[in-house]
This record gives C-alpha cells, sequence and structure tokens, in this order.
C-alpha cells in the first residue's frame, strides 16, 4: 500500500463530512460511498438490514443523509412502482452524483432527491412508511434532533430505523498490535464526538419516542483487503500523520505491514455495524 500521505490543507473540523462540500477534494470523498457500496460484505450488510427494518413493497421510504444514492437504489428495488423514495442530503456534491447514479431505478420506483438538514426535514408529519439513516450519526454531534425529525415524518406504526458503524470493535491484524491501537484509536477519537456510535442507537430511538425497539449487530469482514478497506486504512494513517499521533514513515511502514500481510494469506479486518429499529407510538 502506497498512499501519498500527505498532509491536507486544514478543514474546519476533522470530519470532512460534517461539511463536504468545503473540502477540497470533495467529489473524490464522495467516489468512496460508491466503493464501499460496491464491496461484497457491505452489499449484504445493506440487504441485511432493510430486511430486518422491514422496506416492504409499496412503501413510501424515506432516507436521511442518502449520499450518492447506493442505499436509495436498493429501497427503490424493494419498494416497486408502488412505492416511492426520497433522499435528502445537506450536500449538493453528493446529491448531483445520485441523480446521475440514481436514473436508472426511474423503472423500479420513483426516487426523488432533496437538499435538506436532517433536523429540519421539510416534509408534513407521518408522510412516511419507514425513515432511515445508515453510516450517518457518526458524523453529527448532536444526533437526537435528527432522530425526532425522523420519528416527526413517520406515520404511526411506522419504522424509523437507524444503522452505524461502531470503531470501537474494530480488530485488524498486524503485527505492530500497539502502534495499530494507537493509530486506530487516536484516529477515531480526534475525528469523531462519539466514536462507539454503533451501540447508542437503541437508546436514540428510545429517547425521540419511538416503541418496539428492536437491535441487529452485523459484522464487516475482509480478509484480502478489498479496495475499500484499503482507503480506510490509508485515511487512518494519513489522520495518523495530521494529527501528530506518528510520522510520515511510521504511517507508511504501518501500511507496509499489510500489505505483508495480504501477501501470507493472513490479512483480516472486522468492523462491527448496529442496526436498531423503532416503531412510532
Amino acid at each position: 500500500m502506497t498512499p501519498a500521505l500527505v498532509r491536507t490543507p486544514p478543514t474546519p473540523h476533522p470530519d470532512p463530512w460534517r461539511d463536504l462540500d468545503a473540502q477540497p477534494n470533495a467529489e473524490k470523498l464522495a467516489a468512496t460511498l460508491e466503493l464501499r457500496g460496491r464491496t461484497p460484505t457491505q452489499a449484504r450488510l445493506r440487504r441485511r438490514f432493510l430486511g430486518f427494518v422491514p422496506i416492504r413493497r409499496g412503501d413510501h421510504v424515506l432516507e436521511v443523509g442518502c449520499g450518492t444514492g447506493v442505499v436509495l437504489r436498493d429501497l427503490a428495488a424493494r419498494v416497486g412502482r408502488r412505492g416511492t423514495v426520497v433522499g435528502v442530503d445537506r450536500s449538493r456534491v453528493v446529491l448531483t452524483a445520485a441523480r446521475r447514479l440514481c436514473r436508472p431505478e426511474a423503472g423500479a420506483a420513483r426516487v426523488t432527491l432533496r437538499a435538506a438538514d436532517g433536523a429540519r426535514l421539510p416534509f408534513a408529519a407521518g408522510r412516511f412508511d419507514a425513515t432511515l439513516a445508515i453510516t450517518v450519526l457518526l458524523h453529527l454531534a448532536v444526533p437526537l434532533p435528527v432522530v425526532r425529525e425522523m420519528a416527526r415524518v413517520t406515520r404511526p406504526g411506522g419504522r424509523v430505523a437507524l444503522q452505524d458503524q461502531d470503531f470501537g470493535v474494530v480488530a485488524v491484524a498486524h503485527p505492530d498490535r500497539e502502534l495499530t491501537d494507537r493509530i486506530m484509536h487516536g484516529v477515531a477519537t480526534r475525528v469523531y464526538a462519539e466514536p462507539w456510535s454503533g451501540r447508542r442507537l437503541p437508546g436514540l430511538l428510545r429517547d425521540a419516542g419511538l416503541e418496539r425497539v428492536r437491535l441487529r449487530t452485523d459484522v464487516y469482514q475482509d480478509t484480502g483487503l478489498e479496495p475499500f478497506t484499503k482507503t480506510f486504512l490509508e485515511r487512518r494513517a494519513e489522520n495518523a500523520v495530521r494529527f501528530g499521533i506518528t510520522d510520515a514513515v511510521t504511517a507508511q511502514r504501518w501500511l507496509d505491514g499489510f500489505t505483508a500481510l495480504v501477501a501470507r494469506g493472513a490479512f483480516v479486518m472486522t468492523m462491527n455495524y448496529y442496526g436498531a429499529v423503532g416503531v412510532r407510538p
């Protein structure tokens, strides 16, 4: 693995997803959403979660923080021609990509995209059968107002569903365990307000007034260094240099350790994803 371990220009917040359109590499970051979406393990995670919610034929569904539309395309196929799918996001960059990428799904279901803040959704109360936020709350300093808005626009008896990764439960093989812990933990705590985001989801649903809350835990697993995993680790190394956790030479040595493991067939990385669903009373 040989990324360019260079310092990027400073941004208002270390998490670039807080304000994607302000980033100098916004289009490149948006492309990583599609890279992640094409990973077979990620596709299985999405299918299992949407079945857990569940999303049914004919449903009217909202996704908050829809990104480039990876999940929207899955939703369109599930709800069919009698259903509708609406995606909102604050970023004009990802919405531009989503409009292009979701066009082929127009025959499966009506897909609508809008620029909107998840804490101020431009919809009437009770409009949707199901409202989702997938790998979004991790990036919010205060997520509860968004979950409350999701509950408001969901009909009584409808489902509010959240899924997030949890950076407190990432296992990755590496010969230098101390350095690996320092980089993985150190970067996560500097970027995210709550790196253990996944495990708080049931509590957020209950705090927003949802009932019959259920939890499903799934695992992202990679033993071959998929492109998404490679990009994830390279960004961890780059940020470790940026935050002064380690120097560029040590960060590159860390990445080279993964390359050696892949060559031996000994690479392993797993990450927990938590999905929680509640019903609006």
